[in-house]
């Protein structure tokens, strides 16, 4: 046996790496409001959103459910949304995955993506309600094509959260 072989057999992963890169991964995805894209309306999926999501999905027993609070007000910070407005809609997110965690004993690609699409209309369509409470009347129409080009673009969210999964476990 090669000794490239040997060093990776029979090793534990580290603790450090498991726990940073699932947190670092959602806060990263948190500021990529902060990538200069100029457009009328919303357009920029919900990173932060679609990282936890997915891992939530990918790994659920990685975080509680109170897990949504903290990461929710850091994007509330960036995102330029009241203090607080995604600290509860990412908290509902989370519980209505634990829902669904609870009555479904398997799932599938196919019912993951619908989770996630269920969950990125619940907080788009929230914030929204939120906003409009708040500050201005806005039709609920206007995100739309960023509702879209988020649900169509969770698959491939999937597959970089699953390499750092791997990274994270290596």
């Amino acid at each position: 046996m090669s000794t490239s072989y040997r060093r990776r057999l029979n090793r534990e992963s580290s603790p450090f790496r498991a726990n940073i890169i699932p947190a670092v991964s959602v806060l990263l995805g948190s500021l990529t409001v902060l990538l200069p894209v100029i457009s009328t309306m919303p357009v920029m999926p919900p990173f932060g959103l679609m990282f936890l999501v997915a891992w939530r999905l990918i790994r659920p027993g990685l975080w509680p459910v109170w897990a949504g609070f903290p990461l929710g007000l850091f994007d509330d910070i960036f995102s330029g949304n009241p203090i607080g407005t995604a600290a509860l809609l990412w908290s509902t997110v989370f519980i209505y995955i634990e829902i669904v965690d609870h009555r479904y004993l398997w799932r599938g690609f196919w019912q993951d993506w619908f989770i996630a699409s269920t969950s990125l209309m619940i907080v788009l369509a929230g914030g929204v309600l939120i906003n409009n409470i708040i500050a201005e009347n806005v039709s609920l129409l206007v995100i739309i094509p960023q509702l879209i080009l988020s649900i169509f673009l969770y698959p491939l969210m999937l597959r970089i959260v699953a390499g750092l999964d791997r990274r994270r476990l290596s």
